[in-house]
C-alpha cells in the first residue's frame, strides 16, 4: 500500500530499525511505502534522518535501497559523521551506509573539527573506513598558517597528511610555494615540493634588523619559523639559466631551517 503523510504544521517523526541499526527521521512531509524498507521513501520540508555514523538535514531527503541502504539529499544540506566528528555543508549529498562513503557536491564546506581543518570545494568524496577525504575543483583548505589551494587534493585524517596537485600553491603568511604537486605533514609543517618549484619567503623583521646592524643579510642568521621546507625540481625544457640563479637566490633567501627535498616529478 503507498501512503503519502503530510504535516505542515508539524514534524513527522519515526523510527525504522535495520538489520541492527535504528534510523530516526522526520519531515513536514514524507512519501513512501509503508511496511517496506526496499523500495524509496522521499522526506520533504526541514527532512532529517540519523544513522548510527551519520546526521543529516536537508531540504529533500530519499532513502532507498535495502534497509534504506542510500540516503541521498538536496538543497541547503547540513550534516556531521558522529563517529569522525567531521561536519559539513553542501548542495547535494549521496550515502552508501554500508560503504560509509559520502559524496558531498556543489559548494561543499568540510571540516575536521578535531584537527581545526576546514576544506572548500564543489567535490569532496569522504570515506569514513578510512578517514580519507577525496578533494576536487576549486579545493582551498586551511590549517593553521596554511593556506592551500590546488585543482585536486587528498586529505589523510588519521596521519594529517595533505597532497596537492594542479596548479598546487601553500601560503604560509608572507612565504608562498608553488609546485605541480606538494605534500604537507600537518603535525610538523613540513613541505615537499615536486615539479617546476617555485616560490618566495620573506625575511623577518628580526632578522632584517639583524641584518641593518650587521651589514650582511645572510641566511645562516635567520631565526626559526617554525617549519621545514623540502623541494627538488628537474630542470625543465624551458628553465634558462638565469631562472636558475633567481630560484637559487630565493632559496638563499629563505629561512635558516629550511631544508628542501622532494622528488621532482
Amino acid at each position: 500500500m503507498r501512503l503519502r503523510f503530510f504535516a505542515p504544521a508539524f514534524f513527522l517523526l519515526m523510527c525504522a530499525r535495520v538489520s541492527a541499526e535504528t534510523i530516526v527521521f522526520s519531515a513536514n512531509a514524507m512519501t513512501g511505502q509503508a511496511g517496506n524498507s526496499s523500495t524509496t521513501t522521499t522526506l520533504s520540508g526541514n527532512a532529517y534522518v540519523k544513522t548510527q555514523s551519520m546526521e543529516i538535514q536537508a531540504d529533500v531527503l530519499e532513502l532507498s535501497g535495502d534497509d534504506y541502504r542510500f540516503i541521498k539529499a538536496q538543497g541547503h544540506i547540513d550534516g556531521k559523521n558522529l563517529e569522525t566528528n567531521m561536519t559539513f555543508t553542501c548542495d547535494s549529498l549521496s550515502y552508501d551506509r554500508v560503504t560509509k562513503i559520502a559524496d558531498l557536491r556543489g559548494n561543499v564546506d568540510f571540516q575536521d573539527v578535531e584537527n581545526d581543518v576546514r576544506a572548500q570545494a564543489q567535490i569532496i568524496v569522504y570515506n569514513q573506513n578510512d578517514e580519507t577525504a577525496v578533494m576536487q575543483v576549486k579545493v582551498s583548505l586551511t590549517q593553521k598558517d596554511n593556506v592551500c589551494t590546488g585543482a585536486y587534493a587528498l586529505y589523510y585524517k588519521t596521519t594529517q597528511i595533505l597532497e596537492l596537485s594542479g596548479n598546487a600553491q601553500i601560503k604560509q603568511k608572507d612565504d608562498v610555494f608553488r609546485a605541480q604537486h606538494i605534500t604537507l605533514d600537518m603535525d610538523t609543517q613540513e613541505i615537499t615540493l615536486g615539479g617546476n618549484v617555485r616560490g618566495s619567503v620573506s625575511e623577518s623583521k628580526s632578522e632584517a634588523k639583524k641584518s641593518d646592524d650587521s651589514g650582511s643579510g645572510s641566511a645562516e642568521n635567520a631565526d626559526d619559523s617554525g617549519a621545514d621546507f623540502s623541494a627538488r625540481s628537474d630542470d625543465s625544457p624551458g628553465n634558462s639559466d638565469e631562472d636558475a640563479a633567481d630560484d637559487e637566490t630565493e632559496a638563499e633567501k629563505s629561512d635558516g631551517n629550511a631544508e628542501v627535498t622532494g622528488d621532482g616529478q
